[in-house]
């Protein structure tokens, strides 16, 4: 049986959305191929051109993971992370009726974890509610994100999995400032990933390969991630 890879990762651009709490990112280019024709490389006839770009952004910023070092001051920083805990055997649960700034409770858990037919143990968790496809680049991108609940959270903590990844710019709603699923996470010593999308492409897969590797920012507090899975084909 043949495998194929699915890009589960949000385009990075100039001026994109970001968390209600977080600047846009800003990219731009630094030198260009026109540009560095003054620079009279390479040799008469073969010139040596070449273009660079400018990013200044957030390690929170598109699809990212967080590290401990995000919500706890104690925590370990993105670069002191294993990088076992980024990629591992994973499942995609189906809570597409799950509305804008709604809860994924414990029901919600399980009735996806039935339909995916496979028992979370150990397993990454990611969790499409197809509010990256409803919202995404609207202004509701940032401002309508659904909540994984403690309770939900608690459930994927006692089943073994330290990592779970949802669609919009965090696991918490944006209408309050409470942020129990992060301080949960902070407390039970897990993470997830935020901003993933094209979950619809690996619901039905059972049970597949998940990469979201951050780049190793010293003292990061997240990183950018270029987050693919590879499923059965």
């Amino acid at each position: 049986m043949g495998q194929r890879v699915i890009d589960l990762s949000l385009l990075i651009e100039d001026n994109m959305p970001a968390h209600k709490l977080f600047q846009r990112p800003v990219m731009t280019m630094h030198l260009s191929h026109e540009s560095t024709l003054a620079l009279n490389l390479g040799v008469p006839g073969d010139a040596m051109t070449f273009q660079t770009n400018f990013i200044a952004t957030l390690d929170h910023v598109g699809t990212h993971v967080d590290a401990f070092r995000h919500v706890n001051p104690k925590g370990a920083p993105v670069d002191q992370m294993p990088l076992e805990m980024f990629m591992g055997k994973a499942v995609c649960f189906d809570l597409r009726h799950i509305p804008d700034l709604g809860d994924i409770a414990v029901k919600d858990m399980e009735e996806a974890e039935r339909k995916a037919g496979i028992k979370v143990d150990g397993h990454i968790v990611l969790l499409c509610t197809g509010f990256h496809k409803r919202t995404y680049p609207t202004l509701d991108s940032v401002w309508k994100n659904p909540l994984l609940t403690v309770e939900a959270t608690r459930w994927l903590y006692d089943r073994g999995s330290k990592m779970h990844g949802v669609e919009g710019p965090s696991t918490d709603k944006p209408s309050d400032n409470i942020f129990a699923q992060h301080r949960l996470c902070r407390d039970l010593g897990i993470s997830h990933w935020e901003w993933l999308v094209n979950l619809e492409e690996v619901l039905g897969k059972g049970e597949f390969q998940f990469f979201g590797v951050p780049l190793k920012f010293k003292g990061g507090s997240g990183s950018p991630v270029r987050a693919f899975a590879i499923v059965n084909a």
